[in-house]
Protein backbone atom coordinates (compact mmCIF):
# COMPACT_ATOMS: atom_id res chain seq x y z
CA UNK A 1 0.00 0.00 0.00
CA UNK A 2 2.77 2.65 0.41
CA UNK A 3 3.96 2.13 -2.43
CA UNK A 4 1.13 4.08 -4.44
CA UNK A 5 1.37 7.94 -2.71
CA UNK A 6 5.49 6.94 -2.93
CA UNK A 7 5.05 6.61 -6.53
CA UNK A 8 2.15 9.50 -6.79
CA UNK A 9 4.14 11.52 -4.61
CA UNK A 10 7.83 10.94 -6.68
CA UNK A 11 5.44 11.36 -10.37
CA UNK A 12 4.18 15.20 -9.09
CA UNK A 13 7.60 15.92 -7.78
CA UNK A 14 8.67 14.86 -11.32
CA UNK A 15 5.75 17.09 -13.29
CA UNK A 16 6.77 20.24 -10.89
CA UNK A 17 10.25 19.63 -11.66
CA UNK A 18 9.29 19.24 -15.76
CA UNK A 19 6.96 22.27 -15.35
CA UNK A 20 10.05 24.45 -13.70
CA UNK A 21 12.54 23.69 -16.63
CA UNK A 22 10.09 24.03 -19.07
CA UNK A 23 8.85 27.64 -17.23
CA UNK A 24 12.37 28.88 -17.21
CA UNK A 25 13.23 28.00 -21.26
CA UNK A 26 10.04 30.75 -21.85
CA UNK A 27 11.20 33.67 -23.39
CA UNK A 28 8.75 35.92 -21.38
CA UNK A 29 9.91 34.22 -18.16
CA UNK A 30 11.95 36.58 -16.77
CA UNK A 31 10.08 39.43 -17.74
CA UNK A 32 7.17 38.17 -15.58
CA UNK A 33 9.64 37.38 -12.55
CA UNK A 34 10.97 40.41 -12.54
CA UNK A 35 7.81 42.14 -12.55
CA UNK A 36 6.35 40.21 -9.82
CA UNK A 37 9.63 40.68 -7.93
CA UNK A 38 8.88 44.77 -8.91
CA UNK A 39 5.08 44.62 -6.98
CA UNK A 40 6.94 42.82 -4.10
CA UNK A 41 9.47 45.54 -3.61
CA UNK A 42 6.87 48.50 -3.94
CA UNK A 43 4.88 46.33 -1.27
CA UNK A 44 7.96 45.41 1.58
CA UNK A 45 8.93 49.26 0.91
CA UNK A 46 5.31 51.23 1.53
CA UNK A 47 3.56 48.17 3.50
CA UNK A 48 3.94 50.33 7.45
CA UNK A 49 4.76 46.68 8.98
CA UNK A 50 7.40 45.78 6.51
CA UNK A 51 9.03 49.13 5.50
CA UNK A 52 11.15 49.68 8.12
CA UNK A 53 12.91 46.78 8.10
CA UNK A 54 13.37 46.52 4.52
CA UNK A 55 15.28 49.58 4.44
CA UNK A 56 16.80 48.32 7.55
CA UNK A 57 18.16 45.21 6.02
CA UNK A 58 19.56 47.11 2.83
CA UNK A 59 21.39 49.43 5.16
CA UNK A 60 22.70 46.10 6.99
CA UNK A 61 26.63 46.10 7.07
CA UNK A 62 28.50 43.76 5.48
CA UNK A 63 32.43 45.31 6.37
CA UNK A 64 34.77 43.52 7.78
CA UNK A 65 36.49 45.76 10.19
CA UNK A 66 40.10 44.64 11.59
CA UNK A 67 41.98 46.57 14.16
CA UNK A 68 45.06 46.78 15.01
CA UNK A 69 47.18 46.54 18.91
CA UNK A 70 48.05 50.31 18.14
CA UNK A 71 44.40 51.52 16.93
CA UNK A 72 44.96 51.01 13.34
CA UNK A 73 42.49 49.43 11.24
CA UNK A 74 41.24 48.51 7.68
CA UNK A 75 37.61 48.00 6.27
CA UNK A 76 37.38 45.45 3.46
CA UNK A 77 35.15 45.43 1.39
CA UNK A 78 34.84 49.45 1.49
CA UNK A 79 31.25 50.83 3.13
CA UNK A 80 29.71 47.59 2.17
CA UNK A 81 25.92 46.89 2.78
CA UNK A 82 23.92 44.48 1.59
CA UNK A 83 22.40 47.03 -1.30
CA UNK A 84 25.79 47.72 -2.29
CA UNK A 85 27.25 44.27 -1.89
CA UNK A 86 23.80 43.18 -4.54
CA UNK A 87 24.53 46.10 -7.04
CA UNK A 88 28.87 46.56 -6.86
CA UNK A 89 29.33 42.36 -6.81
CA UNK A 90 26.02 40.39 -8.04
CA UNK A 91 25.94 43.26 -10.33
CA UNK A 92 29.27 42.10 -11.89
CA UNK A 93 28.26 38.39 -12.83
CA UNK A 94 25.09 40.13 -14.34
CA UNK A 95 27.69 42.66 -16.02
CA UNK A 96 29.80 39.75 -16.94
CA UNK A 97 26.93 37.83 -18.39
CA UNK A 98 25.87 40.55 -20.37
CA UNK A 99 29.63 40.95 -21.70
CA UNK A 100 29.83 37.45 -22.80
CA UNK A 101 26.61 37.59 -24.61
CA UNK A 102 27.86 40.84 -26.15
CA UNK A 103 31.32 38.95 -27.17
CA UNK A 104 29.61 36.32 -28.76
CA UNK A 105 27.53 38.27 -30.90
CA UNK A 106 30.56 40.34 -32.42
CA UNK A 107 32.23 37.40 -32.96
CA UNK A 108 30.02 35.11 -34.01
CA UNK A 109 26.00 36.13 -33.96
CA UNK A 110 24.27 39.34 -35.38
CA UNK A 111 27.13 41.90 -35.00
CA UNK A 112 29.87 39.89 -36.15
CA UNK A 113 29.69 41.67 -39.83
CA UNK A 114 29.60 45.16 -40.69
CA UNK A 115 26.58 44.46 -42.77
CA UNK A 116 24.65 42.84 -39.69
CA UNK A 117 25.90 45.44 -36.96
CA UNK A 118 25.08 48.40 -38.89
CA UNK A 119 21.74 49.14 -38.56
CA UNK A 120 20.96 48.33 -35.42
CA UNK A 121 24.49 49.74 -34.01
CA UNK A 122 23.08 52.99 -35.95
CA UNK A 123 19.36 52.21 -34.15
CA UNK A 124 20.74 52.30 -30.92
CA UNK A 125 22.91 55.08 -30.90
CA UNK A 126 19.99 57.34 -31.99
CA UNK A 127 17.92 55.30 -29.06
CA UNK A 128 20.45 56.89 -26.41
CA UNK A 129 21.08 60.28 -27.94
CA UNK A 130 17.54 61.05 -28.12
CA UNK A 131 16.31 60.28 -24.61
CA UNK A 132 19.49 62.19 -23.19
CA UNK A 133 19.13 64.99 -25.29
CA UNK A 134 15.40 65.47 -24.06
CA UNK A 135 16.43 64.70 -20.61
CA UNK A 136 19.17 67.29 -20.66
CA UNK A 137 16.63 70.18 -22.23
CA UNK A 138 14.16 69.80 -19.43
CA UNK A 139 16.94 69.44 -16.40
CA UNK A 140 19.40 72.07 -18.21
CA UNK A 141 20.65 74.06 -15.22
CA UNK A 142 19.50 72.30 -12.29
CA UNK A 143 21.21 69.83 -9.82
CA UNK A 144 19.38 67.31 -11.60
CA UNK A 145 20.95 67.32 -15.37
CA UNK A 146 23.69 64.13 -14.24
CA UNK A 147 21.01 62.08 -14.50
CA UNK A 148 20.68 61.71 -18.55
CA UNK A 149 22.05 58.46 -19.15
CA UNK A 150 18.66 57.12 -16.88
CA UNK A 151 16.59 56.87 -19.78
CA UNK A 152 19.08 55.42 -22.37
CA UNK A 153 18.92 51.95 -21.77
CA UNK A 154 16.91 49.09 -23.21
CA UNK A 155 16.02 45.94 -21.02
CA UNK A 156 16.35 43.40 -23.34
CA UNK A 157 14.42 40.46 -21.34
CA UNK A 158 11.43 42.67 -21.41
CA UNK A 159 11.57 43.78 -24.89
CA UNK A 160 12.20 40.53 -26.16
CA UNK A 161 9.31 38.45 -24.06
CA UNK A 162 6.76 40.94 -25.05
CA UNK A 163 7.73 40.60 -28.71
CA UNK A 164 7.59 36.63 -27.83
CA UNK A 165 4.59 37.42 -26.63
CA UNK A 166 3.29 38.98 -29.68
CA UNK A 167 4.12 35.87 -31.69
CA UNK A 168 3.84 36.10 -35.47
CA UNK A 169 2.25 39.84 -35.94
CA UNK A 170 5.57 40.69 -35.73
CA UNK A 171 8.01 39.91 -38.73
CA UNK A 172 11.09 37.77 -37.66
CA UNK A 173 13.79 40.10 -38.91
CA UNK A 174 12.51 42.89 -36.67
CA UNK A 175 12.44 40.50 -33.64
CA UNK A 176 16.33 39.97 -34.33
CA UNK A 177 16.83 43.66 -35.11
CA UNK A 178 15.37 44.64 -32.01
CA UNK A 179 17.45 41.83 -30.14
CA UNK A 180 20.88 42.85 -32.01
CA UNK A 181 19.19 46.58 -31.12
CA UNK A 182 19.24 45.50 -27.18
CA UNK A 183 23.10 43.86 -27.55
CA UNK A 184 24.33 47.32 -28.44
CA UNK A 185 22.54 49.18 -26.51
CA UNK A 186 23.61 47.26 -23.60
CA UNK A 187 27.48 47.99 -24.88
CA UNK A 188 26.63 51.67 -25.00
CA UNK A 189 25.18 52.16 -21.11
CA UNK A 190 27.99 49.76 -20.26
CA UNK A 191 30.42 52.88 -22.00
CA UNK A 192 28.35 55.42 -20.50
CA UNK A 193 28.33 54.00 -16.81
CA UNK A 194 32.44 53.27 -17.09
CA UNK A 195 32.87 57.04 -18.51
CA UNK A 196 30.31 58.76 -16.87
CA UNK A 197 29.42 57.47 -13.31
CA UNK A 198 32.73 56.20 -11.79
CA UNK A 199 34.05 58.04 -8.71
CA UNK A 200 37.22 60.03 -8.46
CA UNK A 201 39.92 57.59 -10.57
CA UNK A 202 43.15 56.47 -8.35
CA UNK A 203 45.23 56.19 -11.86
CA UNK A 204 47.90 54.01 -9.87
CA UNK A 205 45.40 51.44 -8.72
CA UNK A 206 43.54 52.04 -12.51
CA UNK A 207 47.31 51.43 -14.13
CA UNK A 208 48.00 47.98 -11.66
CA UNK A 209 44.49 46.77 -13.00
CA UNK A 210 45.38 47.38 -16.89
CA UNK A 211 48.92 45.73 -16.15
CA UNK A 212 46.96 42.74 -14.85
CA UNK A 213 44.54 42.84 -17.84
CA UNK A 214 46.93 42.99 -20.35
CA UNK A 215 48.85 40.11 -18.82
CA UNK A 216 45.26 38.54 -19.11
CA UNK A 217 45.03 39.09 -22.75
CA UNK A 218 48.41 37.72 -22.92
CA UNK A 219 47.76 34.62 -21.66
CA UNK A 220 44.77 33.99 -24.04
CA UNK A 221 46.54 34.61 -26.83
CA UNK A 222 49.17 32.06 -25.85
CA UNK A 223 45.93 29.59 -25.85
CA UNK A 224 45.87 29.44 -22.26
CA UNK A 225 42.18 27.77 -21.67
CA UNK A 226 42.21 26.90 -18.09
CA UNK A 227 39.91 28.16 -15.99
CA UNK A 228 41.67 28.93 -13.31
CA UNK A 229 44.19 31.44 -15.01
CA UNK A 230 40.96 33.95 -15.49
CA UNK A 231 39.33 33.32 -12.13
CA UNK A 232 41.76 34.63 -10.03
CA UNK A 233 43.09 37.73 -11.57
CA UNK A 234 39.02 38.49 -12.02
CA UNK A 235 38.94 39.17 -8.27
CA UNK A 236 41.83 40.98 -8.26
CA UNK A 237 40.70 43.32 -11.38
CA UNK A 238 37.19 44.19 -9.39
CA UNK A 239 38.83 44.48 -6.15
CA UNK A 240 41.39 47.35 -8.04
CA UNK A 241 38.34 48.43 -10.16
CA UNK A 242 36.18 49.04 -6.95
CA UNK A 243 38.82 51.20 -5.08
CA UNK A 244 40.22 52.64 -8.35
CA UNK A 245 37.32 54.50 -8.78
CA UNK A 246 35.72 52.81 -11.94
CA UNK A 247 32.60 51.38 -11.05
CA UNK A 248 33.35 47.89 -9.73
CA UNK A 249 30.94 46.46 -11.95
CA UNK A 250 32.99 47.24 -15.25
CA UNK A 251 35.45 44.49 -14.26
CA UNK A 252 33.12 41.82 -14.91
CA UNK A 253 32.97 43.45 -18.68
CA UNK A 254 36.28 43.72 -19.39
CA UNK A 255 36.64 39.52 -17.97
CA UNK A 256 34.28 38.96 -20.09
CA UNK A 257 35.52 39.94 -23.12
CA UNK A 258 38.69 38.37 -21.95
CA UNK A 259 37.49 34.62 -21.80
CA UNK A 260 38.75 32.66 -24.59
CA UNK A 261 35.90 31.35 -27.34
CA UNK A 262 38.42 28.80 -28.76
CA UNK A 263 37.61 25.36 -27.24
CA UNK A 264 41.00 23.90 -25.20
CA UNK A 265 40.40 20.78 -27.84
CA UNK A 266 40.34 21.63 -31.47
CA UNK A 267 38.18 19.97 -34.18
CA UNK A 268 41.00 17.65 -35.62
CA UNK A 269 41.73 16.66 -32.10
CA UNK A 270 38.37 15.84 -31.29
CA UNK A 271 37.58 13.93 -34.39
CA UNK A 272 41.06 11.98 -33.47
CA UNK A 273 39.42 11.21 -30.37
CA UNK A 274 36.28 9.94 -31.99
CA UNK A 275 37.51 6.44 -31.72
CA UNK A 276 38.33 6.55 -27.94
CA UNK A 277 35.01 7.71 -27.49
CA UNK A 278 33.29 4.86 -29.32
CA UNK A 279 35.83 2.45 -26.64
CA UNK A 280 34.83 4.16 -23.96
CA UNK A 281 30.87 3.86 -24.47
CA UNK A 282 31.90 -0.23 -25.43
CA UNK A 283 33.25 0.08 -22.06
CA UNK A 284 30.07 1.54 -20.42
CA UNK A 285 28.13 -0.77 -22.26
CA UNK A 286 30.10 -4.13 -20.86
CA UNK A 287 30.55 -2.78 -16.81
CA UNK A 288 28.66 -4.84 -15.18
CA UNK A 289 25.52 -3.21 -13.39
CA UNK A 290 26.73 -3.32 -9.49
CA UNK A 291 26.78 -1.49 -6.47
CA UNK A 292 24.40 1.62 -7.66
CA UNK A 293 24.19 3.29 -10.20
CA UNK A 294 26.37 4.83 -11.18
CA UNK A 295 28.86 2.77 -9.88
CA UNK A 296 33.07 3.03 -9.76
CA UNK A 297 34.13 2.05 -12.96
CA UNK A 298 30.85 3.74 -14.58
CA UNK A 299 31.68 6.71 -12.90
CA UNK A 300 35.38 6.54 -14.35
CA UNK A 301 34.57 6.28 -18.13
CA UNK A 302 31.61 9.02 -17.65
CA UNK A 303 34.35 11.50 -15.81
CA UNK A 304 37.00 10.59 -19.10
CA UNK A 305 33.67 11.37 -21.38
CA UNK A 306 32.79 14.66 -19.61
CA UNK A 307 36.08 16.03 -19.25
CA UNK A 308 36.52 15.63 -22.91
CA UNK A 309 33.13 16.68 -24.70
CA UNK A 310 33.33 19.41 -22.29
CA UNK A 311 36.82 20.89 -23.42
CA UNK A 312 35.78 20.59 -26.94
CA UNK A 313 33.63 23.89 -26.06
CA UNK A 314 34.82 27.47 -25.43
CA UNK A 315 35.22 28.82 -21.95
CA UNK A 316 33.10 31.65 -22.83
CA UNK A 317 30.07 29.51 -24.09
CA UNK A 318 30.63 27.30 -21.01
CA UNK A 319 29.92 30.34 -18.84
CA UNK A 320 27.57 31.73 -20.31
CA UNK A 321 25.40 28.60 -20.47
CA UNK A 322 25.78 28.08 -16.67
CA UNK A 323 25.25 31.61 -15.75
CA UNK A 324 22.21 32.72 -17.41
CA UNK A 325 19.50 31.09 -15.74
CA UNK A 326 21.41 32.05 -12.45
CA UNK A 327 21.26 35.84 -13.60
CA UNK A 328 18.02 35.65 -14.86
CA UNK A 329 16.21 34.40 -12.34
CA UNK A 330 18.15 34.73 -9.13
CA UNK A 331 20.44 37.63 -9.55
CA UNK A 332 18.17 40.20 -11.59
CA UNK A 333 14.79 39.42 -9.04
CA UNK A 334 17.48 40.13 -6.23
CA UNK A 335 18.62 42.91 -7.82
CA UNK A 336 14.92 44.11 -8.67
CA UNK A 337 13.80 43.54 -5.15
CA UNK A 338 16.54 45.57 -3.57
CA UNK A 339 16.37 48.57 -6.10
CA UNK A 340 12.70 48.60 -7.29
CA UNK A 341 11.28 49.47 -3.61
CA UNK A 342 10.35 52.64 -3.95
CA UNK A 343 8.71 54.47 -0.68
CA UNK A 344 5.52 56.22 -2.25
CA UNK A 345 5.42 59.78 -1.09
CA UNK A 346 2.85 61.14 0.72
CA UNK A 347 1.16 64.19 -1.43
CA UNK A 348 3.55 66.83 1.68
CA UNK A 349 6.49 65.50 0.09
CA UNK A 350 5.20 66.99 -3.29
CA UNK A 351 4.88 70.42 -1.33
CA UNK A 352 8.37 70.73 -0.54
CA UNK A 353 9.60 72.45 -4.17
CA UNK A 354 11.73 74.69 -2.37
CA UNK A 355 14.12 71.94 -1.02
CA UNK A 356 14.34 70.42 -3.86
CA UNK A 357 12.89 71.84 -7.47
CA UNK A 358 14.28 68.81 -9.50
CA UNK A 359 11.87 66.41 -8.56
CA UNK A 360 8.92 67.06 -11.13
CA UNK A 361 11.97 67.79 -13.96
CA UNK A 362 13.30 64.39 -12.80
CA UNK A 363 10.32 62.40 -13.20
CA UNK A 364 9.40 63.99 -16.52
CA UNK A 365 12.91 63.82 -18.30
CA UNK A 366 13.03 60.11 -17.43
CA UNK A 367 9.57 59.32 -18.38
CA UNK A 368 9.24 61.78 -21.71
CA UNK A 369 13.02 60.12 -22.49
CA UNK A 370 12.24 56.71 -21.92
CA UNK A 371 8.27 57.09 -23.62
CA UNK A 372 9.11 59.12 -26.72
CA UNK A 373 13.29 60.03 -26.75
CA UNK A 374 13.50 55.77 -27.13
CA UNK A 375 11.47 55.42 -30.38
CA UNK A 376 11.92 58.61 -32.08
CA UNK A 377 15.82 58.12 -31.77
CA UNK A 378 15.81 54.22 -33.30
CA UNK A 379 13.35 55.44 -35.89
CA UNK A 380 14.81 58.73 -36.68
CA UNK A 381 18.24 56.90 -36.86
CA UNK A 382 16.98 53.88 -38.88
CA UNK A 383 15.32 56.37 -41.33
CA UNK A 384 18.89 58.25 -41.43
CA UNK A 385 21.28 54.91 -42.24
CA UNK A 386 18.31 53.61 -44.69
CA UNK A 387 18.40 56.67 -46.65
CA UNK A 388 21.80 57.09 -47.24
CA UNK A 389 22.02 53.32 -47.76
CA UNK A 390 24.37 52.79 -44.71
CA UNK A 391 21.54 50.39 -43.75
CA UNK A 392 18.97 47.94 -44.70
CA UNK A 393 15.47 47.99 -43.84
CA UNK A 394 14.78 44.57 -41.74
CA UNK A 395 12.92 42.45 -44.67
CA UNK A 396 9.20 42.36 -44.69
CA UNK A 397 8.76 45.45 -42.30
CA UNK A 398 7.49 48.64 -42.32
CA UNK A 399 8.11 51.74 -40.75
CA UNK A 400 4.69 51.30 -39.41
CA UNK A 401 5.77 48.14 -37.61
CA UNK A 402 9.42 49.33 -36.68
CA UNK A 403 8.43 52.30 -35.24
CA UNK A 404 6.04 50.18 -32.96
CA UNK A 405 8.96 48.15 -32.22
CA UNK A 406 11.07 50.47 -31.25
CA UNK A 407 8.53 51.52 -28.77
CA UNK A 408 9.72 48.48 -26.22
CA UNK A 409 13.02 49.91 -26.86
CA UNK A 410 11.46 52.39 -24.30
CA UNK A 411 11.31 49.77 -21.32
CA UNK A 412 14.66 50.33 -19.88
CA UNK A 413 13.54 48.93 -16.04
CA UNK A 414 16.98 47.05 -15.33
CA UNK A 415 20.04 49.35 -16.41
CA UNK A 416 17.88 52.39 -16.41
CA UNK A 417 17.42 51.66 -12.17
CA UNK A 418 21.15 50.73 -12.38
CA UNK A 419 22.23 54.16 -13.71
CA UNK A 420 19.75 55.93 -11.46
CA UNK A 421 21.53 54.11 -8.42
CA UNK A 422 24.54 56.06 -9.77
CA UNK A 423 23.25 59.57 -10.38
CA UNK A 424 22.47 62.51 -8.37
CA UNK A 425 25.28 61.60 -6.38
CA UNK A 426 26.83 65.74 -6.22
CA UNK A 427 23.81 66.61 -4.21
CA UNK A 428 22.87 66.29 -0.23
CA UNK A 429 22.63 62.85 0.37
CA UNK A 430 19.06 63.59 1.66
CA UNK A 431 18.34 65.37 -1.77
CA UNK A 432 19.96 62.43 -3.88
CA UNK A 433 17.82 59.99 -2.27
CA UNK A 434 15.13 61.86 -3.38
CA UNK A 435 15.81 62.04 -6.63
CA UNK A 436 17.10 58.64 -7.23
CA UNK A 437 13.52 57.59 -5.85
CA UNK A 438 11.77 59.85 -7.91
CA UNK A 439 14.08 58.45 -10.55
CA UNK A 440 12.74 54.64 -9.92
CA UNK A 441 9.13 55.79 -9.56
CA UNK A 442 9.74 57.38 -13.29
CA UNK A 443 11.56 54.49 -14.83
CA UNK A 444 9.15 51.98 -13.82
CA UNK A 445 6.02 54.37 -15.43
CA UNK A 446 8.14 55.06 -18.12
CA UNK A 447 8.93 51.40 -18.79
CA UNK A 448 5.38 50.08 -18.39
CA UNK A 449 3.69 53.05 -20.92
CA UNK A 450 6.28 51.79 -23.19
CA UNK A 451 5.69 48.30 -23.12
CA UNK A 452 1.73 49.08 -23.36
CA UNK A 453 2.27 51.58 -26.16
CA UNK A 454 4.55 49.00 -28.40
CA UNK A 455 2.09 46.27 -27.66
CA UNK A 456 -0.94 47.98 -28.69
CA UNK A 457 0.77 49.32 -32.07
CA UNK A 458 1.82 46.17 -33.05
CA UNK A 459 -1.07 44.82 -32.55
CA UNK A 460 -2.79 47.94 -34.31
CA UNK A 461 -0.42 47.81 -37.60
CA UNK A 462 -0.50 44.26 -37.71
CA UNK A 463 -4.63 44.65 -38.00
CA UNK A 464 -4.15 47.44 -40.94
CA UNK A 465 -1.32 45.54 -42.69
CA UNK A 466 -3.37 42.44 -42.58
CA UNK A 467 -6.70 44.13 -43.64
Amino acid sequence: MPLIPIYTWTKGVRKVEMSRKTFRKLPWAQGVVLFVCVIVAMLLANLPFTRDAYHNFLETSLTITTVTPHGGGFSFPREMTVEKFINDILMVIFFFTVGLEIKREVVFGELSTPQKAIMPVIAAFGGVIMPAVIYALINHGTGASSGWGIPTATDIAFAVGILSVLGDKVPVSLKVFLTALAIADDLVAILVVALFYGGKINFFLLAIAIVLILLVLLLNKLGEKRPFFYFLPAIFIWVLFYYSGIHATMSGVVMAFLMPMKPRYTKPYYYHKRDRFRRLLAEYDSIPEAGGFPNGPQRHVLRQLSWTSKNCIGLSYRLEHVLNPWVNFCIMPIFALANAGVTIPSLEYFNIAQFSPELGSVSMGIFLGLLLGKPLGITLASFLAVKTKVGAMPANSSWKMLFAVACLGGIGFTMSIFVDTLSFGEQLPEVTAQLRDMGKVAVLMGSLCAGLLGSGLINFVHKIEKA
